[in-house]
């Protein structure tokens, strides 16, 4: 959806831009398909601090999303495109011939009246359509993707993503993902066809610090900017760098900026085909 740009009457505005929501057509979430979002600013079950620069925000609900879709061979009819606070991507409402009511991510192209099935045998592979890979044409983009079978999408999932199914070997599918890395998925395990709709929406610029605070986003300041006792990089006379150091590090000492965390030996590596990283020459 396009993005909007106001004029810049202020320093704030000058720098910031809006999503346009012109593809919105109900306001209000559904009332049976909501809950209440506890809030919880970084903390863990202890109220210890875990993960920094969170708190504050908007309150808003979280919507009920289903991720797996197990309502076989029953057409449902998209009858709303809703906005989510909580993701990038829009929400649409649909309905079953039984009346009851989902939310499911709306892919683009997928518009209010149209149908969508999801099913376990093969179907027609459209827009909005959901079931196994083995039953998805070879080439086809698709998004929600499972990675264990009856769990629900796990994988691409943000605004504007899709994968690509490049085909078939054995009991696994292989699918190129959006960050270029090839991995094999059990072809018994299900996705939706199409492209995650919003594509736009990496291009709002939030241009100020107080639009960030509604997003539940706390100030963030440099580790050279602080004191020895409280960051690695801290100390020294003005605006000094981080001193006799290997490289950057986090608050906690470790490595940071370009380090690999993933393990070596992690059990999920025989599903990866190819890597996303980029040999070097």
């Amino acid at each position: 959806m396009p993005i909007k740009v106001y004029k810049p009457t202020t320093p704030g505005r000058r720098k910031s831009s809006v999503d346009a929501f012109a593809d919105i057509t109900k306001f209000e979430p559904e009332k049976s398909l909501v809950t209440v979002l506890k809030r919880k600013a970084g903390r863990n079950n202890q109220g210890k601090l875990t993960v920094r620069h969170q708190g504050g925000g908007v309150k808003r609900f979280y919507r009920l999303v289903d991720f797996k879709q197990k309502k076989f061979d029953a057409p449902a009819t998209v009858i709303a495109i809703e906005y989510d606070p909580n993701r990038g991507p829009r929400l649409a409402l649909i309905e079953y011939q039984d009346k009851t009511r989902a939310y499911i991510l709306c892919p683009q192209g997928l518009n209010v009246g149209d149908s969508v099935m999801s099913s376990d045998s093969t179907i027609e592979a459209k827009v909005g359509n959901r079931m196994k890979l083995e039953n998805i044409p070879v080439g086809l983009f698709v998004y929600n993707i499972e990675v264990t079978p009856g769990k629900g999408g796990q994988l691409v999932r943000g605004a504007g993503l899709s994968a690509q199914f490049v085909g078939i070997e054995g009991d696994y599918a292989q699918i190129r993902l959006p960050s270029g890395e090839t991995r094999m998925i059990p072809k018994t395990c299900f996705a939706s066809v199409g492209v995650v709709g919003n594509a736009d929406h990496r291009l709002v610029r939030y241009g100020k610090a107080g639009r960030m605070r509604l997003r539940g986003i706390r100030p963030r300041v440099k580790g050279k900017n602080m004191n020895p006792v409280d960051h690695p990089h801290g100390g020294g006379e003005g605006h000094s760098p981080i001193g006799q150091k290997r490289g950057p590090r986090t608050v906690y000492g470790k490595a940071a900026r370009g380090v690999q965390t993933r393990k070596p030996k992690k059990w999920s590596n025989k599903f990866i085909i190819s890597s996303r990283r980029k040999k070097s020459k």
